[in-house]
């Protein structure tokens, strides 16, 4: 494999394959096989500097003083993490980490340091994060099954036994707006800002001009939109952008995806992803305030054509309809300017009238397949799922839906709606709607 630099150079001319083989989120491996399996890539990107890409990034500095971590991984990599940096350095301390946000990708990997630290007579690594992560926590554990849940249908989890985490590792410090604190040879300048999480830590190193954004930054269409997930803010993640390209840093971390190097590079990088955010929320607005309904909304907004050709901003993970939809949701509350679909009938009830109105329901599913084969998969999808609804019993229904889902699927680079999508198809081979839920 290519160096983690050498691979970020590939992707910043537009030459890295991010819907597939690189997606900002899932890990990048090197030829390496270690007991059987895959080495995550690993690299030095600069005199005491290390970077672990997995799901998320995993970053440590060497003060001269101990370690310390900006992120730490998820708890399905942290023994990779640890044997990475063991291996980097065998005998220096972790004296901190500090936590972007409360995602689950992020927080876990200080376990085998802090047992390390015991047995060896360290003192226990400090963990510092944003005032509002250790809520995020309490509502995870209010919510396991919820987020198993919908996690399953975002990464298109067939795995019926797996669920969301609990038992997490709170900081031990807490801040409310920025917080600056010095280990050996490095500042570390924490600064609170809101964008795909309201907790979100962005964090400075002047003495080696880098620069963690956490997922504020993630190669990709911010994740800013995610139809199942707690509520982002566009404007004020453009506003922290802006503030972050105004110092003008030489590494980039960034929270998902690889590193960037150089100054005019990552102010570039930054301020598009802003601009980004800033118009498609200006431009939802501009729409709300002519008193247009959502449904106008998610599909006249757009994003600039000279914004599309970006290689660190194409939709491959997050969808700008998504986005579109989180802007209505901060701004206009839940109801969608549809009055049908303000105190409305059951859907089920609404299906069985329209199968009914249709002559039944195999001139629906003629009339979907038709659809189909002329390439209009998504308007396929909507004549199918009413018949899901109106006639669970119908097998030629779920064997089309399969297929349905599948062809809308395979048309979209963004992942989230890949995946629920695909998640869709494969619960129709066991005759249902949705595979994580009782639907």
């Amino acid at each position: 494999m290519a160096t983690i630099r050498d691979l970020a150079e590939e992707h910043w001319q537009g030459r890295g394959d991010l819907v597939h083989t690189h997606h900002p989120v899932q890990p990048v491996f090197d030829e390496a096989e270690v007991g059987g399996g895959r080495r995550t890539a690993t690299e030095e990107l600069a005199d005491g500097l290390l970077t672990l890409k997995s799901i998320a990034s995993v970053n440590a500095i060497d003060t001269g003083d101990g370690l310390v971590m900006l992120d730490t991984g998820g708890k399905f990599d942290r023994e990779n993490v640890h044997a990475a940096v063991r291996h980097w350095r065998p005998d220096t301390p972790l004296a901190a980490a500090i936590y972007s946000h409360h995602h689950i990708d992020h927080v876990f990997g200080t376990h085998y340091f802090e047992e390390e630290a015991a047995d060896k007579g360290w003192d226990q690594p400090v963990v510092y994060a944003h005032e509002d992560v250790p809520d995020h926590f309490h509502r995870y554990d209010k919510t396991l099954g919820w987020n198993t849940a919908i996690n399953r249908r975002q990464f298109a989890l067939d795995m019926p036994h797996w669920s969301w985490p609990s038992g997490y590792r709170h900081p031990d410090v807490t801040y409310a707006d920025q917080l600056t604190f010095s280990r050996g040879a490095n500042t570390f300048e924490l600064h609170h800002a809101r964008g795909e999480t309201d907790d979100a830590t962005w964090t400075y190193v002047p003495e080696l001009k880098v620069l963690h954004p956490g997922d504020l930054f993630i190669w990709a269409v911010p994740n800013a939109g995610n139809p199942q997930k707690v509520q982002r803010y566009l404007s004020d993640w453009g506003a922290a952008l802006r503030k972050m390209a105004a110092l003008e840093p030489e590494i980039m971390l960034s929270g998902h995806g690889l590193p960037i190097f150089g100054s005019d590079r990552i102010v570039m990088a930054l301020t598009d992803t802003a601009e980004l955010l800033e118009t498609i929320e200006d431009q939802t607005l501009a729409l709300m305030n002519q008193g247009k309904s959502l449904d106008t909304c998610i599909h006249e907004v757009e994003i600039p054509a000279h914004l599309r050709d970006k290689p660190y901003l194409r939709p491959v993970y997050d969808h700008p309809q998504f986005l579109v939809r989180n802007v209505w949701r901060r701004y206009g509350g839940w109801y969608d300017g549809e009055p049908d679909n303000l105190v409305p009938a059951p859907r089920a009830e609404q299906a069985r009238a329209w199968i009914e109105l249709a002559g039944g329901v195999e001139p629906v599913l003629n009339r979907a397949r038709e659809l189909m084969d002329a390439g209009d998969n998504r308007l396929a999808c909507h004549l199918v799922e009413y018949a899901a609804l109106a006639a669970p019993d119908n097998q030629d229904m779920w064997a089309l839906r399969a297929e349905v889902y599948t062809a809308h699927s395979n048309e979209h680079e963004s992942s989230m709606a890949r995946n629920i999508l695909l998640h869709a198809a494969k619960a129709s081979a066991e005759g249902k709607r949705d595979m994580a839920g009782d639907y």
